[in-house]
């Protein structure tokens, strides 16, 4: 031994044999670098396999603890230090592991151990500590430095040590004990929804302890998992006083208020919307201009004339950044008595509103626009479908607010007119539309679902979007040349691993693909080539999946999937706030204003829009997820009719006709067969002779529903008819590489590992289990509590613009 350790003392009381310590490893490592297992017991002149054996067993308890980092093969280890702790946000996943979310760097992977300290959302400082054989860099969180919330909604459970509340995915591995006279004070029931505040937060050894503050009624499973989402999710719901009373605080629109407006209530606007929606922040006209050139009025509501810069309401709209969808419920970005009322474009009624006036040729391009804040009437309030039935000739639905004025119908008629040159233009310039449906679930009065249908989308849905793309086009042109400080809807091009990927999948169909730097034209040609195929929305996911993340900014990059050089949020800025602040820039330059000095800059501005942007779809995914699942709990053992949709090594992901829900069957529950997959003609091959291809009909049955991770796992009961794509096909199994992916209906074994030293010294073994059962139950079946009755803007109208 030749080593002198400022620990030794310490070492030799509580080992017969020490070793170096922590404090000297880490010193050692400090001075020479990285240093393998073998390197630092030559170091420290160790001739003993058990002392190596115990170094060793030291060198992982310190990679576990955070103290060292330790990678590659042979593992080379070095000293952690503070330039290696970073700050990300915990991830939950719902079987217990996580990860931390780390801007500019590869996410940090937690293990459950880890997981034990947090909860889905927390903000934490952490190390990375070693690579795993998966590639991935395991981390240590050193402390948490801010709950993302301190309140949750779980379901109360009772067992022989009393009473917890099990929470429901993304936080199912975090149950929150609670007294038992805190149950009986509320009355509270096993088996019922309740909310529950945090006391004393978790530790590795023992479980979050807190009391509950409401039990909720046990009638309606939607409003419960919409309120528990918002919980997790960290969305603000409830407006303060100071908010609600400046909105409270203004009236219908005066003569003050239209004063220096340009007056276009003679205009015959109308808006066209969803059969549910109730704030109209969009009002449309067009005309026909000599030569046959035409011009388009998209009338805006003003928000920015009641939304005042660093007002409350600013500020909280600021925070909400976006409202949030759910279905038959939305949280608005503003208070009610402003987005369904005097920000609302209703019908019959004066409001305030920016234009945007379009000018353009006879073949749809741009001659010229204007904006302007102004004053205008609608004329009525259409719906897609009335619309629609309009386009159709079904008269019989369609109101009179239309057929009956002259000057409406002639504006509609032009606007479809204008549509049809819009969409060519569209198709030039490569702008990119994917085979993806969207469904609508129908509730019962109950607030069960009653129905999941699917949403169509007809000329009337086009017409409104193509309006909107022209008046977003024109405002960011038009910020662009002005110099404004506004945000810009920004998609970039895929990047270089996107595009590789893209391109061996492309293989697949035997279409070219670049595998750098793709254009709009190179995923046009694989969304037509496919779009007929029956497997189109499994491709075009993919091909979704391939592309960035839109996002706000202040530099603007265009848009790389509706093809265009400058785009930005114009036309929803009830629902959206960097529209309202292209309002107020917009406003403050053809009004001659000082533009308003904000209590945030524009990067803040992009990054927290855009945060809250993907914090809204993540939790509406959610939800729906959610609500698709426990629907089909219902319906466990029943039989459907479905398509597949997706081919892989594990099974066969099948969509259900009627319901339009997604499931998998598992390999081992294909049938009683031996399959090989072969992933270039997507096919599950069978000893027998049986293939599984895209596109076959199938029955199956519902085998199971886990609510925790939001999966519904079906049964094979029979291929009820092939594709067109599998009709006299032949398995391909002399091909090589389908032999090397079988999978037989065989499930694998994982293997454990643990260590224990001869010399006593058992820092590398695993870590004492908590003293109340935390691994004992994830459990997540919430309840739900009577509906209120809130207003649902469908997804149409989210997609006005992109």
């Amino acid at each position: 031994m030749t080593w002198n350790d400022p620990n030794a003392q310490q070492e030799a009381q509580n080992y017969d044999n020490p070793i170096p310590s922590r404090l000297l490893i880490l010193q050692t490592l400090a001075e020479k670098g990285e240093l393998t297992h073998k390197q630092l017991a030559t170091a420290f002149g160790m001739d003993s396999d058990d002392q190596f054996e115990a170094l060793g067993n030291r060198l992982k308890a310190m990679a576990r603890d955070g103290q060292v980092h330790r990678d590659g093969r042979p593992y080379k280890y070095r000293a952690v230090t503070q330039q290696d702790v970073v700050s990300g946000t915990v991830s939950a996943h719902a079987k217990g592991f996580g990860f931390v979310v780390l801007n500019g760097m590869p996410d940090l992977f937690l293990h459950e151990k880890q997981m034990r300290w947090v909860f889905n959302g927390d903000t934490v400082n952490a190390v990375g500590t070693t690579t795993d054989n998966r590639g991935r860099t395991e981390g240590r969180i050193l402390e948490v430095t801010e709950r993302q919330q301190t309140q949750f909604i779980g379901t109360l459970e009772k067992d022989d040590e009393g009473y917890m509340v099990s929470l429901s995915s993304p936080n199912n591995h975090q149950p929150i004990t609670v007294a038992e006279k805190n149950v009986k004070v509320l009355n509270a029931k096993p088996g019922y929804p309740v909310k529950v505040d945090i006391i004393d937060w978790p530790t590795q050894h023992e479980f979050a302890t807190g009391k509950i503050v409401e039990v909720m009624d046990d009638d309606n499973d939607r409003e419960v998992i919409i309120e528990t989402t918002l919980l997790n999710y960290d969305i603000p719901s409830e407006f303060g006083a100071a908010v609600l009373k400046q909105a409270n605080s203004y009236k219908e629109p005066t003569e003050k208020d239209v004063k220096g407006r340009t007056d276009i209530r003679q205009l015959p606007l109308v808006t066209i919307d969803g059969e549910d929606s109730r704030d109209f922040d969009d009002a449309v006209y067009a005309e026909k201009r000599p030569g046959g050139n035409y011009r388009v009025v998209v009338a805006i509501a003003d928000v920015s004339h009641y939304v005042t810069p660093n007002s409350a309401l600013d500020h909280e709209a600021f925070e909400r950044g976006t409202s949030v969808y759910f279905p038959h419920h939305v949280v608005p970005m503003l208070p009610e008595v402003l987005s369904n009322g005097l920000c609302s474009l209703n019908p019959g009624v004066d409001r305030l509103c920016m234009v945007a006036d379009i000018k353009l040729s006879r073949a749809g391009n741009i001659t010229g626009y204007d904006f302007y804040p102004s004053v205008m009437h609608s004329q009525a309030r259409l719906t897609y479908n009335q619309v629609n039935d309009y386009f159709d000739g079904n008269l019989d639905t369609v109101p009179d607010s239309l057929t009956g004025n002259k000057e409406v119908k002639k504006s509609i008629d032009t606007m479809h007119q204008l549509y049809e040159v819009l969409v060519k233009k569209r198709e030039q310039r490569n702008a990119m539309e994917f085979e993806t449906p969207e469904t609508y679930i129908k509730f019962n009065e109950e607030g069960g679902i009653d129905a999941i249908v699917p949403r169509t989308r007809g000329d009337s849905h086009k017409l409104i979007e193509e309006l909107m793309l022209l008046a977003n086009t024109c405002a960011a042109n038009f910020a662009l040349k002005e110099e404004l400080p506004v945000l810009y809807r920004n998609h970039d091009k895929p990047d270089a691993e996107k595009s590789r990927i893209l391109h061996e999948y492309a293989k697949n169909f035997g279409i070219s693909f670049p595998e750098e730097s793709p254009t709009q034209a190179d995923y046009k040609r694989i969304i037509e080539a496919t779009k007929e195929r029956p497997d189109a929305v499994s491709i075009h996911s993919m091909l979704l999946r391939s592309m960035m993340q839109a996002n706000y900014s202040p530099d603007n990059i265009g848009h790389f999937g509706l093809a265009y050089d400058e785009y930005s949020h114009f036309t929803s800025p009830i629902r959206r706030y960097p529209d309202l602040m292209l309002h107020r820039a917009i406003k403050a330059k053809v009004t001659g204003k000082k533009q308003p000095d904000m209590d945030f800059t524009l990067e803040e501005a992009g990054q927290q829009t855009s945060d809250t942007e993907r914090r809204a779809e993540k939790a509406s995914r959610f939800v729906e997820s959610w609500l698709k699942c426990h629907y089909m709990k219902d319906h466990v053992g029943e039989e459907f009719d479905g398509v597949i949709t997706t081919v892989t090594s594990f099974g066969l992901f099948i969509n259900l006709t009627e319901l339009f829900i997604d499931g998998l069957v598992h390999i081992s529950n294909v049938g009683n067969d031996y399959f090989t997959y072969d992933e270039k003609q997507q096919q599950l091959i069978g000893g027998k002779g049986t293939i599984y291809g895209l596109g076959d009909l199938v029955r199956i049955k519902v085998a199971a529903v886990n609510m925790d991770l939001l999966q519904i796992d079906f049964e094979l009961v029979a291929k009820l008819k092939a594709s067109a794509l599998n009709q006299g096909k032949k398995p391909t199994g002399s091909s090589k590489k389908a032999s090397n992916n079988k999978t037989a209906n065989k499930s694998s074994k994982s293997n454990g590992n643990g260590n224990n030293s001869s010399n006593g010294n058992k820092e590398a073994t695993a870590d004492k289990k908590p003293s109340r059962h935390r691994n004992s139950r994830n459990k997540s079946s919430t309840k739900g509590k009577k509906s209120n009755q809130a207003s649902n803007k469908t997804n149409q109208d989210n997609n006005k613009s992109s």
